[in-house]
């Protein structure tokens, strides 16, 4: 075999060669450019994906009124969200980084899945305890308001006995003395005031000793008083009195007297007098000095 003839053996062998690995090049590029067009369009799911369980975390843990579980729930979410922005970083080349955020993608899927098969349990049993307890509810507020019918009853019968049994003071009359006892005309000469009134009769009012209270009060509504310790309860609070009074109350009807020494400056006007006994008030009139 000639040299010539062997070099152009050798020619062909190198353009056949040439060929292949520039078609393998071809295709190799080719290969790798539709690879990344798909990974471009994988990328571009699992983003809507992600995006999509973000969103479905927050769904969740409006449903529920679970502290603990709604944490769990918001800690899946946060996570997430950062693979998600992990995924938005990667670059289409990177087919490792696509590849491990895929699998991450499948496991927020199936821990999702879970979260939604609990929840779905649980709300359904909240349904169920919610009927019963609705039921319960029914039942204890038919009981609670036939007991507080029968509590009203009976709180009004007691009124009635209690309103039955109270002292009632009538013909309250109040007369301004002068300081020889005679009748003032004029508030200046009024040196006394005598305060009558009649306890009328109550079978129903317990007998025995009985503490009158009567209150003075000038027409500026300030009451008269000798000492600002005389107090007694009425309506659970301290208030003044003027004059107190004890009887012997038999049931039957008695005329009652009190004096009022005036020792303050009296204006003119009109003035009021209220009596009590037994925490309840019992009678009041008014009377007008010049």
């Amino acid at each position: 075999m000639n040299k010539n003839k062997v070099l152009v053996i050798a020619i062909v062998v190198l353009a056949v060669f040439f060929a292949g690995t520039s078609f393998f090049a071809f295709f190799q590029v080719k290969k790798n450019h539709e690879m990344t067009e798909l990974f471009a369009v994988e990328k571009e799911e699992m983003e809507n994906e992600y995006s999509t369980f973000a969103t479905q975390y927050d769904e969740l843990q409006i449903q529920i009124n679970n502290d603990s579980l709604r944490e769990k729930l918001e800690s899946e979410k946060l996570k997430t969200q950062r693979l998600l922005e992990e995924l938005r970083q990667v670059k289409t080349s990177n087919a490792s980084e696509i590849m491990r955020l895929k699998k991450e993608l499948k496991t927020v899927r199936a821990v999702l899945r879970t979260y939604v098969v609990q929840i779905d349990s649980l709300n359904k049993i909240n349904a169920a305890l919610t009927e019963e307890n609705k039921a319960v509810k029914n039942k204890y507020r038919a009981a609670t308001t036939q007991i507080n019918n029968l509590a009203q009853e009976k709180k009004s019968l007691n009124e009635k006995v209690s309103l039955a049994a109270q002292l009632d003071a009538t013909n309250i009359v109040v007369t301004p003395l002068n300081k020889r006892g005679k009748k003032a005309r004029k508030v200046k000469d009024t040196k006394k005031f005598s305060i009558s009134f009649t306890i009328v009769k109550n079978i129903t009012a317990e007998t025995g000793n009985k503490t009158l209270y009567v209150r003075i009060a000038k027409p500026d509504n300030d009451v008269l008083v000798k000492n600002a310790s005389n107090v007694f309860k009425y309506e659970d609070r301290d208030i003044n009195y003027s004059i107190k009074k004890y009887i012997e109350y038999t049931g039957e009807e008695q005329t009652v007297t009190v004096y009022w020494n005036v020792e303050e400056f009296l204006p003119g006007g009109t003035y009021h007098v209220y009596l009590f006994a037994d925490g309840n008030m019992i009678g009041q009139s008014s009377f007008f000095l010049k």
